[in-house]
C-alpha cells in the first residue's frame, strides 16, 4: 500500500478582519463580533419573532438594536456595546439570551462564546505543524475501499489514504502549505470541476475557518491565508462578508470524476477524541450502486487511477 508524504502546515470592501496589509497578523476579534451579530440581527424580520411589522417605516434590514435587546431581556445600551465589539465582561447567560433572541444554531452560538469570551489560556498557536498519532496513520491506510483523511486547523490535509488520493487527486505531489481544503476549492480549477455542488462546498469551507478564526483570532497563518483568499477569489470574499458558520457532521457530496465520471458519496466527520482540533473524514458508497463499483474499480487501479486522475485534470 503506498504511503503518501503525511506532514503538512490590499483586502477589498466588505470583508472584515484581514486587509492586505495585515496578512500574516491576528484578525481583529472586535471586528469580527461586531459584524457577527450585525449580519445575524439583519437577517431576522419582526414577525419571525413575534414582533410587528411597520413596513415602509423600517429604514434598517431585519431587527433593530432596541428590538434585539427586548427580546433577550437586555438594556439597548448594554447591547449596543456588545454589537460594537465590546465584550468584555459579558456574562455567558447574557451570551445564551442572545443567541436565543437571534436563534442561533449550535454551531453560531459557539461562534459567538468563542468571541465574546475567548479563553483566556489561548496562546498565540505554535508554528509546529500538527501532528497525527501513528496508529491513527495506520488505520487510515487500512480502509483499502474507503476514501479517508484527517484535517487539522486552516482546513489543512494532515493524513490520507491512496483511495482519497485516488478520488481527490494526489496530495503528495502539492507542496505541503499547498495541501489545504480552502486553498485548493477556491484556487484550483480541478476542484471546481470535481465538485457538482461547487458553491455548496466553498460555503462549508468558509463557515469552517470562519469556525475556527473564532477559535484562534491570533493565529496569523490563518489570518495570511484570509487574506490572500480575499484578494484572489471574489467568490471567497463574497462568503466571508456574509459571517455564516455552521458545522457538518454527515452528508453526501456529489462529484465528477474525470477517470470514473458521477460518483455520489456519503461523508462522516469525527473529530478525534484527544485532540477536537482534528477530524477524519470518510466516505462511502450505497451498496450496489454504480458509485459503489466507481470506487471498487478505483481500488483496483491503485496507484495508476491516482496518477492518470490527477494528468486528466
Amino acid at each position: 500500500m503506498d504511503h503518501p508524504d503525511h506532514q503538512s502546515s490590499q483586502e477589498p470592501t466588505g470583508v472584515t478582519g484581514v486587509t492586505g496589509q495585515e496578512l500574516g497578523q491576528s484578525l481583529d476579534r472586535r471586528a469580527e463580533l461586531s459584524e457577527f451579530l450585525r449580519t445575524r440581527r439583519a437577517r431576522l424580520k419582526p414577525e419571525d419573532v413575534g414582533l410587528p411589522d411597520f413596513g415602509r417605516h423600517r429604514r434598517v434590514p431585519g431587527l433593530r438594536r432596541e428590538e434585539l435587546a427586548q427580546l433577550a431581556g437586555v438594556s439597548v445600551a448594554y447591547y449596543t456595546r456588545l454589537e460594537q465589539g465590546n465584550g468584555r465582561n459579558v456574562s455567558a447567560e447574557v451570551l445564551d439570551a442572545i443567541a436565543r433572541a437571534l436563534r442561533l444554531s449550535g454551531a453560531e452560538h459557539a461562534h459567538l462564546t468563542h468571541l465574546a469570551k475567548p479563553k483566556q489560556h489561548k496562546k498565540k498557536p505554535s508554528a509546529r505543524p500538527q501532528q497525527v498519532r501513528v496508529a491513527m496513520r495506520e488505520l487510515i491506510d487500512t480502509l483499502d475501499n474507503v476514501p479517508a483523511y484527517v484535517v487539522g486547523r486552516r482546513s489543512d490535509i494532515l493524513v490520507w489514504n491512496r483511495m482519497a488520493a485516488a478520488v481527490f487527486g494526489d496530495w503528495s505531489q502539492l507542496p505541503p502549505q499547498e495541501r489545504n481544503w480552502a486553498r485548493m476549492v477556491f484556487l484550483r480549477p480541478e476542484y471546481r470541476e470535481l465538485f457538482v455542488e461547487w458553491e455548496q462546498k466553498a460555503s462549508d469551507m468558509v463557515s469552517f475557518l470562519r469556525m475556527d478564526a473564532g477559535c484562534h483570532p491570533d493565529d496569523p497563518r490563518l489570518s495570511a491565508l484570509v487574506g490572500e483568499l480575499s484578494v484572489k477569489s471574489e467568490e471567497f470574499r463574497r462568503l466571508w462578508a456574509t459571517h455564516d458558520v455552521r458545522e457538518k457532521s454527515h452528508g453526501v457530496k456529489r462529484l465528477h470524476h474525470p477517470l470514473v465520471g458521477e460518483l455520489t458519496l456519503s461523508f462522516e466527520n469525527f473529530k478525534l477524541v484527544d485532540d477536537e482540533e482534528l477530524s477524519m473524514a470518510t466516505y462511502h458508497a450505497e451498496p450496489g450502486s454504480a458509485s459503489a463499483e466507481a470506487l471498487r474499480l478505483l481500488a483496483s487501479w491503485g496507484t495508476d487511477a491516482t496518477r492518470a486522475g490527477t494528468s486528466a485534470r
